[in-house]
């Protein structure tokens, strides 16, 4: 892995600002204007943990608690030159002992289903499953037909 820090971020500002910066970088994945505004709106008050190399901030996890037993992995993503370095699968890990930690029994993300052809998220599925997550349900009417929804769920 490359050399990395580690490190919460509790400043809602610039949590947001972080996340919108990550998020422009990956339009691949995060190309709906209107996502991006919402995910940089969202992380305010979550978890956020944040990944950085040198004096860049390369990599973010946002973590949401939806009930007492489950936390959600509300967003995560890490610049693409850093992808397969090892900093999505630590940024996980940490979420997922944080969740630990606080009891929680579940962490759930959602991502775009494979009933979808897109590439890209074809490899985020495979993240998620090496990751120990596993495919719970396809929804269509969260994101819409055109953007199935699939949840997935670890066990902590």
């Amino acid at each position: 892995m490359v050399d990395v820090t580690f490190f919460p971020i509790n400043d809602d500002v610039l949590k947001s600002h972080i996340c919108e910066d990550i998020l422009r970088s990956l339009p691949q994945w995060f190309g709906i204007e209107s996502a991006i505004f919402d995910y940089s709106q969202g992380v305010k008050g979550q978890f956020f943990l944040a990944a950085k190399v040198k004096e860049d901030v390369v990599g973010i996890i946002s973590i949401k608690e939806n009930t007492p037993y489950t936390d959600e992995i509300y967003v995560m993503a890490i610049k693409k030159e850093f992808h397969r370095t090892g900093i999505g699968k630590e940024l996980v890990e940490r979420a997922a002992q944080r969740s630990r930690t606080m009891n929680k029994k579940l962490l759930s993300v959602k991502t775009l289903s494979d009933s979808d052809s897109d590439v890209n998220y074809a490899k985020t599925r495979q993240f998620y499953l090496a990751m120990g997550f596993y495919p719970l349900e396809e929804l269509t009417e969260l994101w819409g037909e055109e953007n199935p929804c699939l949840i997935m769920v670890k066990v902590l």
